[in-house]
Order: structure tokens, then sequence, then C-alpha cells
């Protein structure tokens, strides 16, 4: 049986089954008149086909009921393989949303930096020294108190996925529940969820239905691993060492220590909990799962999931980052690398999780951001690459998106619009580019990536076209692209036909051994990335 073929059984028997079905009301009713023998011939092929049809639809389906993944590693590998609906859509949209949105202030991790002093020392805004001014001492008034101010008043979920839709993003993954404990759904395992505390409303299935109802794919994430270890308990007075409320800070526990049978069965229970209520696209997971302790879970979780995408007849997408150790096999899972990149092409699909914001994920007064145009020409990178872009912003506490990540969005869907054939459903090429500019690779490595230049150029291809894309506009309107020299290494068909995807401009083309040439008339159409389609010719 070939990859993917259990995920599609569901499919091929609805489909079978039509086909027969149409094959059998053409036997009834058809108005057709033959001599007897003709006649007779045209029943029988008829009924010969559309049972056929039957027959393998029959087939499919018992399949599709009796495979099942084992929480077995070779089990996994002998059905799996990445769905071709991610490794066509390219760029998604990530929330940070949650209680840490009331202070505004440091970042989504304030709720650990209020019961650590270093944390974050010498930083605007310093958690611990903040929330003793503004709030008290934790003893007085813990990040638990926040929640009841956190109350998304404002939240409109048709209202966000148009939005997203009009950025261009293909999927959309918010936050399910983050290291401080607050389940961002109407969880059945904690009494601190969205529906019964706070907003006291199912944001998660508002914001799933919406987003689906726009014809997007819809992801969750989890980085509740993390959340045993994640709050201090040095002063007994502070509540976090309260047993009453264990259940948002969990307890006490030993630096570096393995975590307990039971966190681990509150884990499982969260987050089977959220697979099977949102029948999420897509599952995402923060560092902590490649910790020791944790890889009794690995195998569960992952057939888990993907027995479920069975059921739900649809691929689904399992992304972890692997940071220190390897939690997860790389061909069974998608790799996300957090605000970094890879340096080349890979040959498995991977995924980029950066934000708009350049110091916190989830919301801040004082958000420093980074350029639509610097992002675009990230996207185009990763592409590049054989990667994907799921872009991350921080929405207020009271539902409402800023204005300057709202700006941003909608630059990058403009650019989308009229660059987007380069970008979904395309594939990397034989090199994903040329140009001075280098990228550093892995986690936490964006800033050392200096900004593009116009000899920086990307490829992705689709149908038999190539497209390549500047990453600048050079000053006297050449773009060379010395990776289609009549004698190329990479192709060895002459260059037939070049066409301007970003504007109207006329252009003028020349190969020869130093490169193609393409001179561009007129003014820079946009302000990022400039894209030519480039066909080849058929000798």
């Amino acid at each position: 049986m070939i990859p993917g073929e259990a995920r599609s059984a569901n499919a091929a028997l609805q489909t079978n089954q039509r086909v027969g079905n149409y094959l059998l009301l053409t036997l009834a009713h058809s108005s057709i008149t033959f001599p007897r023998d003709s006649m007779t011939r045209y029943y029988k092929l008829i009924a010969f086909v559309a049972a056929f049809f039957w027959c393998k639809a029959m087939t499919n389906n018992a399949f599709s009921e009796e495979f099942r993944y084992e929480a077995d590693w070779d089990s996994i590998r002998s059905h799996y393989e990445c769905p071709e609906w991610f490794r066509d859509a390219k760029f998604g949209i990530f929330l940070h949303w949650g209680v840490y949105a009331v202070p505004g202030v440091s970042s989504e991790k304030y709720p650990k930096g209020i019961y650590q002093e270093g944390w974050r020392k010498n930083t605007p805004h310093h958690p611990y020294s903040y929330h003793r001014e503004h709030f008290g001492d934790p003893s007085e008034f813990g990040y638990k108190d926040f929640v009841p101010m956190f109350k998304a008043e404002k939240f409109d979920a048709q209202q966000w996925a148009a939005l997203f839709k009009a950025a261009g993003a293909r999927y959309v993954v918010p936050v399910g529940e983050h290291h401080d404990g607050f389940a961002m759904y109407a969880s059945k395992h904690t009494r601190w969820n969205v529906a019964n505390m706070g907003p006291r409303k199912d944001t998660m299935r508002m914001l799933a239905d919406a987003c689906r109802s726009e014809g997007m794919k819809f992801g969750i994430s989890s980085h509740y691993a993390l959340n045993r270890s994640y709050y201090s308990t040095k002063d007994p007075n502070w509540d976090t060492n309260d047993p009453n409320f264990s259940d948002l800070y969990w307890k006490p526990v030993e630096k570096d220590s393995k975590p307990s049978e039971e966190f681990k069965k509150l884990w499982w229970n969260r987050t089977t909990d959220i697979i099977d209520q949102y029948q999420p696209d897509l599952l995402w997971f923060d560092f902590g799962l490649d910790k020791p302790g944790w890889d009794t879970v690995h195998q569960r979780i992952l057939s888990y999931y993907y027995n479920k995408g069975l059921d739900w007849n649809k691929g689904v997408v399992f992304q972890d980052k692997n940071m220190k150790n390897e939690a997860f096999p790389e061909d069974l899972i998608v790799l996300d690398i957090e605000r970094g990149r890879m340096s080349d092409i890979r040959g498995l699909p991977w995924q980029t999780d950066t934000a708009v914001g350049k110091t916190s994920w989830g919301y801040i007064r004082d958000q420093k951001y980074k350029t639509s145009e610097y992002l675009i020409d990230e996207l185009i990178d990763i592409v590049s690459k054989n990667g994907c872009l799921l872009l991350n912003i921080g929405p207020r506490a009271d539902g409402t998106i800023p204005q300057q990540d709202e700006n941003i969005l909608r630059e990058i869907g403009s650019w989308l619009e009229l660059n987007g054939e380069a970008i979904y459903g395309t594939r990397p090429w034989k090199v994903y580019g040329e140009g001075p500019t280098k990228v550093s690779a892995g986690h936490h490595s964006e800033h050392e990536n200096a900004e593009n230049v116009a000899a920086d150029i990307r490829f992705t291809t689709n149908n038999g076209i190539l497209y390549a894309i500047s990453l600048g506009w050079p000053e006297d309107g050449a773009f060379k692209i010395k990776s289609l020299a009549s004698d190329s290494q990479y192709e060895s068909k002459r260059v037939n036909e070049v066409a301007f995807v970003s504007g109207d401009n006329s252009v003028a083309w020349t190969q020869g051994e130093n490169g193609l040439v393409i001179n561009v008339d007129g003014t820079k159409p946009c302000e990022a990335a400039y894209v030519f389609a480039i066909s080849f010719s058929s000798e």
C-alpha cells in the first residue's frame, strides 16, 4: 500500500459509490434503444462497471476501517506522509492570545517573570518590579487575579478570519494553552478555561468555525508541557504555593526533575481533549516534549492523532521543534524552527514560526515591529527551501488586533495577491537561490540575518514554470540571474520566455554566459520582492 492511501480510503469510497450510483441510474433510466443483442450487451456492460465500482468502494471501506496506526515508529512510518495541503499552503497565522495580554508588558512570559526577580531584569517594564508597582506582591495579587480582567468583550471571530484571509493565509493556529496553564478552549480537564472564566465563551470554537468558513485550515498549539516547572515557588506566601491554585500553577517541583505520571496523565487528557473537540488539521507543540521523561508519550500521541485523521478522513500535520533531544523521528512529523530558518533546501517539509514583533509573541503596548518587506523576504526564502511560514500576531485582552499588526498582514496579503503564483503550491527548484546575503540556520537565529539586496534571488517552480524572485530592485533596473547562464549547471534548456509577474512593466531579456539579464522599464510596482515567470524551450 502506498503512503497516504489509508487517509484517502474514505474519499475513494465516496467517489466509487457515486460512480456506481450514476451507472446504476443510467441503467435504470436509459431511453436509448438498441437491437436486442446490442441492448443486452449494453446493459451487461453498465451493470459490470457499476458492480466494479461498488466492489472497489467496499474494499477501500473495509481497509479504512481495519487499518490503524500503532504506537510504534515503524507502523507510523509505513503509512504516513505529510499531506499535500500543507506543502501547498506556505503561509499561516499564529496567535498568542491569552490572560498575559491583560498587563500587556514585557512579553507573553510575564506570568513567569512576576515570580522570578532575575527574569528580563534589564529590560523595560521588568515584570518582577512592574507587577509589584502596579498590582502588588504576588501574595496579594498573583497571575490568577488577571483572569477576570481577560474579557475578550470585543472579540469578533469572523472579523479575525476575514483579516487572515486577506493576508493570504491558508491556515491559522491559535495557542490552545500556553505555559501559564490557562486553557484557551472549553477544556473538560481544568476549570481555568476560557469558557468557564474570563470571556466565558468558547472562543476557540468560534474561531475554528470562522476560519474554516473562509476556506482556511485550522490548527491548535500546545505549550502545556512546560507548565509543571514554569512558576517559581520561592516565597511560601505566593499563590504559586497555595494548593487551591495548583490546578493552574501546578505543584512545586525539583529543578530538572522529570514529569510525574500524574502530570503526564493530565497533559494527555488535555491534549486529547483538544484533538477530540476541535479536530485540528494541524497540531503544534512547543519546546518541552523533547525533555527527559516525555519519551513514553511520543508514539502514543502521534499514533492517536494520526488515527483521528483517518477517522476524520483528512490529512493532518503534527509539528514539533526537536530542540535538544530528538523527540520524534523527523520523517514522521513536520519540523518547526522558532525564529530561524534553513540555510539550504530541506528534502522534508518544514516550517518557521516567527512573529511580527521582535521581542514578544503576545500583545505588549510598546511592541517593536518588523517591516512587511522583511517578512515577505523571509516568506520567500523559506518557501524556496521547501518550508512554510507561520507568522504570529498578539491580540489585545479585549479581543481586538493592534492596528500595526493588521497593517503588516494586509501589506503581506497585497503582495501575495499580486505574486502568489510564485508561492502557493510551488516546490523548490534545483537550487534555492543565489546572492551575497547568507542565512543563518537554526532556532533563534533570525537576528543574525542581514537585509537582502537586489542580487539576492530565490527560486520556486510549479507546472513547468520557474519563478525567479529578486529580493530587491536594482538601481539600473537590470535584474541579473547567474544561475540561468547559457551554460548553466542547473538548466540545460534555453530560456524561451520571461514575464514580469509583479507588474505591467515591459521587460527585455538576454541570456548569455554570464547569466540571464532582465531589464524592466518604469518604476517599482510594489515595495517588496519582484517576481519573474520563466519558461524554457522544449528542446
